[in-house]
């Protein structure tokens, strides 16, 4: 089994412009910064196997920023990046989340789908479980990449994880015995 620790990047600059990034490789803000701390504060005593993160720069700058003083292993990991909204990147996060359902299984226009996204973080996890058996790590993602673990962990239909209400917390667990 593979204990692993589920935290969102933090906040971006277009985060706080209500646009949904995608793949932009946008940074993050002065907020986004400081919750990078925290989180590193929070997990102070903590120890993690690997710290996995996309390689959009929201992703593993947050990684980077919490850990800092820690000898963490941070591995990037494009898997685990955010769909990919095609036309629809960087445009309002209201408009692309009533879209969401529309595109569990079909491309965004020239983008992807939920489903793919989804495959993508089902390969990592069975990367995960076949070389951290037993370890705990933590990842740094992104909301498709907690789709694909509540899907592929908790047996989330994903048309109903990329519709559920979604609130920020410090942290989900997920325990990881099988694909």
């Amino acid at each position: 089994m593979v204990t692993i620790i589920f935290e969102s990047h933090g906040t971006t600059f277009d985060n706080e412009s209500d646009l949904s990034s995608g793949i932009y490789d946008v940074a993050l803000s002065p907020l986004g910064e400081q919750q990078a701390r925290e989180l590193g504060e929070r997990y102070k005593s903590d120890y993690y196997d690997a710290i996995f993160c996309s390689n959009l720069q929201r992703s593993y700058k947050t990684a980077e920023i919490a850990f800092a003083d820690r000898n963490f292993k941070i591995i990037k990991d494009p898997r685990l990046k955010e769909s990919n909204y095609g036309d629809f990147t960087r445009r309002s996060y209201k408009e692309v989340k009533a879209l969401r359902l529309e595109y569990v299984d079909k491309p965004f226009p020239n983008g992807d789908s939920y489903e793919q996204k989804a495959q993508e973080i089902k390969n990592f996890l069975q990367d995960l479980l076949k070389n951290y058996d037993d370890k705990k790590v933590m990842i740094i993602g992104h909301r498709a990449t907690q789709y694909g673990l509540e899907l592929w962990i908790k047996g989330v239909p994903l048309k109903e994880a990329v519709i559920a209400p979604w609130k920020w917390q410090p942290g989900w667990v997920y325990n990881l015995e099988k694909i």
